[in-house]
């Protein structure tokens, strides 16, 4: 495991630096990764009592006051300037447009179905990030775009339009793309911290949900069956606070396309926990096309041939060499 997302910021494994594995940002990817894919069917739940665009209002609310409370505790100061609009714009994307989409396409779709568009996070985002210049295009990525397309296809192709909605299913792919560019905002406005920076995105994010909300004309009401408020429960201190303190802390720790890479596990997490709690049925077809949509993303966005890995560290090298210094030739 630790070769696959032991990713340092330059796109670097433990067996090509020879460094260990950090094992805080290890245990903060494993811990995302189980919260990421219970969150599916933590929604499924709470959108038996709450309506979607209200229930991600409610629960982006709920999030933004607890996290507006540590920041007072705290005295931590807000960010500024740059921070501040990449703290708005990673709120309105990642958060806002992305939780209402997804809580309004997972109305008719399986939970396991939902991780498994967005398992397509991290090429969605390396073509974000090739977009604004931070990585190069590779022919690898469309590849493994195509590959992963055609798995989804083949897994649920027959269900479009029958039991998987069109329109659904492309909410929850756009939900897919916001929450990608998101990831690369982040990155093109540093310098802000992951405790400030949430409480301004989730401000941001609920406030855009709460309009959209009204203008769905929904019936804002609260969860009363015991089930749907744990499930609401955990969603707003589990499911929020701390998955997006994990997922900024990554973030400031391994690219924006590194960070994604939690999205491939997502799918295996959301499938064992739905069939325990939902009782949701998986086929042999869905599992199958899900693993072509798992190798097409592998393919894309983490496999690296040891040449091209090789000549990125020998330009990263020279790019930090010094030529005063006696180590530098």
């Amino acid at each position: 495991v630790s070769e696959v997302i032991g990713l340092s910021e330059n796109g670097e494994t433990p067996s090509t630096t020879g460094t260990p594995v950090d094992k805080a940002t290890l245990a903060s990817f494993v811990a995302r990764v189980f919260i990421g894919g219970s969150n599916a069917v933590a929604v499924r739940i709470s959108s038996l009592e709450l309506p979607p665009f209200w229930g991600a209002a409610a629960r982006s609310v709920g999030a933004a006051a607890i996290f507006w409370v540590i920041l007072l505790v705290r005295r931590a100061a807000l960010p500024r300037g740059r921070a501040l609009l990449g703290a708005v714009l990673y709120g309105a994307l990642g958060i806002g447009a992305s939780y209402a989409l997804l809580y309004w396409g997972i109305q008719s779709m399986p939970a396991s179905l939902l991780m498994v568009i967005l398992s397509l996070g991290p090429l969605l985002t390396m073509f974000f990030a090739v977009g604004h210049g931070l990585e190069p295009f590779r022919w690898r990525g469309l590849a493994g775009a195509v590959i992963a397309l055609a798995g989804i296809a083949v897994g649920v192709g027959a269900e479009i339009g029958r039991s998987v909605p069109l329109a659904a299913l492309l909410a929850v792919v756009v939900g897919a793309a916001c929450i990608a560019e998101a990831s690369v905002i982040f990155k093109l406005f540093p310098g802000g911290k992951p405790l400030p920076t949430n409480v301004v995105a989730f401000t941001a994010a609920a406030c855009i949900q709460v309009v959209v909300s009204l203008l769905a004309g929904e019936t804002w009401v609260v969860p009363r069956a015991p089930r749907t408020t744990v499930s609401f429960i955990y969603l707003v201190v589990v499911g929020s606070v701390v998955l997006f303190y994990l997922y900024l802390f990554l973030l400031s720790k391994w690219t924006a396309s590194a960070t994604s890479y939690s999205f491939l596990l997502f799918p295996v997490a959301t499938a064992a926990i739905a069939a325990l709690v939902l009782g949701e049925r998986v086929t042999l077809r869905f599992v199958f096309g899900a693993g072509i949509a798992l190798i097409g993303v592998w393919i894309g966005a983490m496999w690296r041939p040891a040449r091209e890995a090789a000549a990125a560290r020998v330009r990263r090298a020279a790019e930090r060499c010094d030529p005063p210094n006696p180590g530098c030739a």
